[in-house]
């Protein structure tokens, strides 16, 4: 129904105003007595084969929603009942801030893909705080921080520890976003000793809390063999739970788009279909050259339950769908845990 109905509409709209009436639909019908236990009855697949243990949480499924989607933690109790085992609400950063002008979404349909330039658009930390207080579903969640674009990188570590305090005690993990390129020189960040000091700032003030929580690092599928030898060091030596690989790329090799929509569109993060084999070689990499100790979640070009598969064999514990829900729609979620489940089944 939503690909052959809603995905039509939706697609009438611009990227931005489609996404905001996709999440007010939703909060909407899940208001009303009774619409959530039927999104559950048609989306909800459970199956003891899919659970992971990973980070010390246990995930019912390892299907999960990528940051990027739910900056604010606005739907978390809504899309608890599509079926995803779990959700990464942000990136999220100390103060509100507006994003990049508009218009920064844009769709590849040819290609299955979107480029972004939001920039980190979000409400703050407060408003995702309070939202995250009166949660009441109990699905596992992953709060993606940030810096604030007006925030030097020198100063960048403070940034990254306010929200990490802020939100300590209602996510279950935390990501570090130091790989997005819509905000100006943040992947510098991604650079071995900013690196190195950033994630052992977070790990110092993880061990002083009453419960630690796992802090994973989300990097660009644009990094060379030694700067992800470099990454592998860092997580190592730092004993960081896990990467995310990858983020959107900035490259446009393969495009089915012509060349002059691409220019027109100018600069931004890809995501999507062109996305999924260079993360699935970047999951690779870390996988084989770690010796499969360091935990991954795999994201970029899922569409398929094959798509999920490929990143779950190259080292991948668990995944994570944006683009490719926005695509194909929950029914995503329930076609791969089916699959993985019937795979299991069947070793």
């Amino acid at each position: 129904m939503y690909q052959a109905l809603l995905r039509p509409i939706l697609f009438l709209f611009s990227p931005e105003k489609a996404h905001k009436v996709t999440v007010g639909l939703f909060k909407f019908l899940c208001a009303i007595p009774g619409v959530k236990y039927l999104f559950r009855g048609v989306y909800v697949y459970q199956n003891k084969a899919l659970e992971r243990k990973l980070f010390g949480l246990t995930f019912p499924n390892p299907v999960g929603l990528a940051a990027g989607f739910d900056k604010n933690a606005e739907v978390i109790d809504e899309f608890s009942h599509l079926g995803f085992g779990f959700l990464e609400i942000g990136t999220v950063t100390p103060k509100a801030q507006p994003g990049n002008p508009q218009p920064r979404l844009f769709r590849l349909k040819s290609d299955n893909g979107l480029i972004n330039r939001m920039g980190f658009n979000n409400e703050g930390m407060e408003a995702a705080l309070l939202r995250l207080k009166k949660r009441k579903s109990k699905i596992i969640i992953g709060g993606n921080i940030g810096k604030n674009k007006v925030t030097p990188n020198e100063q960048a570590t403070n940034d990254y520890l306010l929200s990490f305090n802020k939100l300590h005690n209602y996510v279950d993990y935390f990501v570090v976003n130091v790989s997005s390129p819509n905000t100006p020189n943040l992947r510098e960040l991604q650079e071995k000793e900013p690196l190195k000091k950033l994630l052992m700032t977070l790990k110092k003030a993880n061990s002083e809390k009453e419960i630690q929580r796992p802090i994973l690092l989300k990097i660009a599928p644009d990094l060379t063999e030694s700067q992800l030898d470099d990454i592998i060091e860092i997580i190592q030596e730092t004993e960081l739970d896990g990467i995310i690989a990858s983020n959107t790329t900035i490259s446009r090799e393969g495009l089915k788009t012509p060349a002059t929509t691409i220019e027109n569109i100018g600069a931004g993060g890809l995501s999507g279909k062109p996305v999924k084999a260079r993360s699935t070689e970047v999951i690779q990499y870390i996988s084989t050259n770690s010796n499969g100790k360091i935990p991954i979640i795999g994201v970029g070009g899922i569409h398929s339950p094959k798509d999920a598969i490929e990143k779950l064999a190259a080292g991948a514990s668990l995944v994570q769908l944006y683009t490719g829900f926005i695509y194909e729609g929950p029914g995503l979620i329930k076609k791969i845990n089916k699959q993985l489940a019937n795979n299991e089944e069947n070793l």
